[in-house]
């Protein structure tokens, strides 16, 4: 039953500060089959993510990358996933941020999938390094021109005084650039997490999902373990 339906007649009256305990979903699926599992978690990775892209998700490569400070306090934020191969997964922003400076000063960060409508969620765990210049050159020459001025124009994280400031910074750079292709600013790039551990999640009913755990060893290989839901 959709939760909402369930719900509605509950709500007049209350409020969501009160329902949200309540909240709740069955997920019915048929689990993970360890034998069926390909040995290296980017290898599986690409088939539940091909899954969700051919199930026409929204934003099928949204994922939340959690930084740390040096000083170990956390901060999380959705990004886009825009590639991953034997490496790892790769990301792109500006090295100026408030990531920027958190990944430069502890380099070991976690992203995580989640695909709600297929159950499915996959957390990643590793080191964070930059792509190659002429890598994230290449991605950039591919965004779409207001995207790249976007680049130039925002001083991520940053304080701003208004809207019309960023706007109008957006404006001086696009007659900066009137006519002529747009460079890649120098404190813009791309970032690659090099996974070593790799957990994939398949919600099953009454709470007992599937949790298998790759981990990667010092000879390059891969172990698998189940996890306790």
């Amino acid at each position: 039953m959709n939760f909402f339906k369930s719900i509605s007649g509950q709500i007049q009256g209350k409020s969501l500060r009160q329902l949200v305990a309540n909240f709740r979903n069955e997920y019915i699926s048929n689990g993970i089959k360890e034998d069926e599992l390909k040995e290296n978690p980017i290898d599986q990775f690409e088939i539940w993510f091909s899954e969700a892209v051919n199930s026409k998700l929204r934003e099928p490569n949204a994922m939340h990358l959690a930084t740390t400070t040096p000083d170990g306090k956390p901060s999380g934020r959705v990004v886009l996933l825009k590639g991953f191969d034997e490496r790892g997964f790769i990301f792109y922003t500006n090295y100026s941020s408030r990531k920027g400076h958190e990944i430069e000063s502890n380099s070991y960060a976690a992203i995580t999938f989640l695909w709600l409508e297929l159950y499915k969620q996959v957390r990643v765990e590793g080191t964070i390094h930059r792509v190659p210049p002429i890598e994230a050159s290449h991605y950039f020459d591919s965004r779409p021109r207001g995207s790249q001025i976007s680049a130039w124009a925002s001083m991520q994280s940053q304080p701003v005084n208004n809207r019309q400031e960023l706007e109008q910074r957006m404006e001086d750079i696009e007659r900066q650039f009137s006519g002529k292709p747009i460079p890649r600013p120098e404190n813009w790039g791309g970032y690659c997490l090099l996974p070593t551990k790799v957990e994939f999640w398949l919600g099953r009913a009454n709470r007992l999902h599937d949790r298998i755990l790759y981990e990667l060893q010092d000879d390059n290989n891969w172990t698998k373990q189940r996890l306790s839901p």
